[in-house]
């Protein structure tokens, strides 16, 4: 990696290379994962913003001095900004920035503003702590400042370059102000950028005391063996579970915010010699709308290596060691490297379809490791308006829907695709915004059948006190969440308005400036996960409990071949007989995916299923008008 950036260090000597012990090793590592989670907690304690405070949605690490992850979830961060930042990093500075182009997509739109803090112990660069959290606004055209129909990112609100926020340790007010004045929630965004820089000082405070208590070379050592040990165990896990074989696997996104779609993501993996290949080739190019996701490679390489370690061996500290064994192709120009200046707001549908395609390669060649699709997104609904009384009011919340099955289990139902995320409490809602929450339940039926069941949706009626407008960004409501092994797909999602007039709207997954009246009622409804396995396989207790908790219905039942009446009490003759009948009809060998109906049937069927027109094909514009705008 070429570094632009001119780091100044007053004690020039050079580290010694210095052998460390397993117990140490462990010492450092596990003291260096407790501070991450003190990160984390710092956050969420002195965050003002629901999106941070209840949700969760800021993410920590902490860096070696080279800028890779030791410990985190994300990935790094600093190697993008090294790669593009021209200019000196000294003791005491802090840097700031939310423009994903100047970082090479290590944060992936406007709204994740970003602090990098490097940090200096006896004159030398010893580690970095960095934290982004996701800010409610961003200024830009709509309220949450992630139009569905920007078709660049200037558009989507302030992005400010890599910018010192503290130089030598003393503030730049000016540039604060100057970044707090182009946003809607100007003291949320303070509280909440300082929330994230507390984090990050945390850390540099927990990294001081380690190279008091070990010596700064020690610390440095450790980092590089954290790093080393991770390398190892990850290469034994490619070389066990990545065929020389390609396996390939392509999925879409559905539509772009604009009337087009389905947009295609594909991925083609295989393994050469110690090295495992993910070639993005064949993926649909740049979308005119925001749902482009600028991929950073190595947080690419972080998320295929989650998903590896999670499948394969959970007990593997996950960081940037493994780096050099996952070669990252995306062609420039497509969905996931879009060119400058694409929008990049609603980029996380892209994102979550890459987990379900990463799901798909992995278990093509171990059926027995294959997760189905599932609740691969982070919806969000935003609500904005001045009130009664004259305040503006402006909420960001991030949806819950059904997790896919899994070889080893049912997939959790209302469950977030990231672990870290919490739900924002109902009496949060009602107490800060004016909303009512009239139901909040997961969907019967919405998880796909199978052996193990798929998680369920999640159904939110939010019922408005004042007029407003709304913003909806979800996904899977024309493509299905599909299932493997014999499992069926999961439920589609839907977003119902009704009105106080008793008019019924169906609203696209989509879209921005949806007026909304006093009384009216919004019903949020995300899609299930996919189901694992063949349903008639599912112990018919299992089934009968689902019913009784109301997650399965008695006409849902049949799906599993369980015959039930209303109290969830199984009839054994009746399940028999239609288990049986089931059995008959059904291959010798049961697909490994269960995706639907062909995309054609799902699209020519669509406004009679979905009360929706079915999207347009995408119309792609040539790259060479991006780079001329760039220019």
């Amino acid at each position: 990696m070429t570094i632009k950036a001119q780091i100044i260090e007053t004690n020039k000597k050079p580290f010694k290379k210095v052998a460390i012990d397993p117990i140490t090793l462990d010492i450092i590592e596990s003291a260096l994962r407790n501070a991450r989670f003190e990160m984390d907690a710092t956050v969420f304690r002195t965050a003002m913003s629901p999106g941070i405070r209840e949700q969760h949605d800021a993410f920590p690490l902490i860096a070696n001095k080279d800028g890779k992850m030791v410990v985190g979830q994300f990935g790094s961060f600093i190697g993008g900004f090294l790669a593009n930042y021209d200019g000196t990093i000294e003791e005491g500075d802090v840097f700031f920035t939310n423009d994903p182009y100047k970082v090479e997509g290590a944060i992936s739109h406007a709204n994740d503003w970003l602090i990098i803090v490097p940090i200096f112990f006896s004159g030398r660069l010893v580690s970095w702590s960095c934290h982004f959290g996701h800010m409610t606004d961003n200024g830009g055209k709509v309220p949450g400042s992630m139009p569905t129909d920007a078709t660049t990112i200037f558009e989507e609100g302030l992005v400010t370059p890599p910018t010192k926020l503290y130089k030598k340790g003393v503030l730049q007010e000016t540039i604060l102000e100057v970044m707090l004045n182009q946003v809607r929630l100007p003291t949320w965004n303070r509280s909440d950028l300082n929330a994230v820089l507390a984090a990050c000082r945390v850390a540099e405070k927990r990294v001081k005391e380690m190279c008091v208590r070990f010596g700064d070379e020690v610390y440095v050592a450790a980092c590089q063996a954290a790093l080393d040990r991770n390398k190892r165990a990850v290469g034994h896990l490619i070389d066990k579970a990545i065929s020389e074989s390609p396996v390939s696997f392509e999925d879409y996104v559905d539509d772009d915010g604009r009337g087009y779609g389905p947009y295609k993501i594909k991925c083609t993996m295989w393994r050469e010699g110690h090295k495992v290949i993910l070639d993005w080739k064949g993926t649909d190019p740049q979308a005119i709308g925001s749902i482009n996701f600028y991929l950073n490679e190595n947080m690419l390489k972080m998320f295929w290596g989650i998903y590896m370690i999670m499948v394969f061996d959970p007990q593997i500290l996950f960081n940037d060691g493994f780096y050099d064994l996952v070669d990252v192709r995306i062609p420039q120009g497509t969905l996931l490297k879009p060119n400058f200046p694409a929008a990049l707001s609603c980029r996380t549908h892209a994102l979550g379809r890459i987990f379900d395609t990463f799901a798909a390669l992995l278990g093509q060649k171990t059926p027995d490791f294959l997760c189905a699709a599932g609740f691969s997104s982070s919806p969000h609904f935003m609500y904005s308006g001045t009130n009664s009384k004259g305040e503006w009011y402006q909420l960001y919340q991030i949806g819950f829907g059904g997790i896919p099955a899994k070889p080893f289990g049912d997939g959790p139902d209302g469950h977030s695709m990231w672990p870290s995320f919490t739900n924002v409490p109902q009496e949060y809602l009602e107490a800060y915004f004016p909303l009512r929450i009239e139901r909040h339940e997961t969907t019967p039926d919405s998880g796909g059948a199978g052996k193990n069941r798929g998680g369920n949706a999640l159904r939110v009626d939010y019922c408005f006190l004042e007029d407003g407008e709304i913003s909806i960004h979800d996904d899977r409501w024309l493509t299905y969440p599909w299932g493997v092994n014999g499992g069926t797909p999961g439920k589609r999602s839907e977003k119902i308005l009704y009105r106080t007039d008793g008019s019924i709207e169906y609203h696209h997954s989509k879209c921005d400036n949806v007026k909304v009246k006093k009384g009216d009622i919004l019903a949020f409804i995300t899609w299930g996960g996919g189901g694992w396995g063949n349903p008639i396989e599912r112990d018919a207790a299992l089934v009968s409990a689902d019913v009784r908790r109301g997650l399965v219905t008695p006409e849902g039942a049949k799906r599993y071949g369980v015959v039930v009446n209303a109290d969830g009490v199984v009839n054994e003759e009746e399940t028999k007989r239609l288990r049986a009948d089931i059995k008959s009809k059904q291959p010798a060998k049961m697909p490994v995916f269960d995706l639907g109906p062909p995309l054609a049937t799902t699209l020519a069927n669509c406004e009679k299923e979905t009360h929706l027109p079915a999207p347009r094909p995408p119309v792609f514009r040539p790259s060479v008008e991006h780079a001329k705008a760039a220019e």
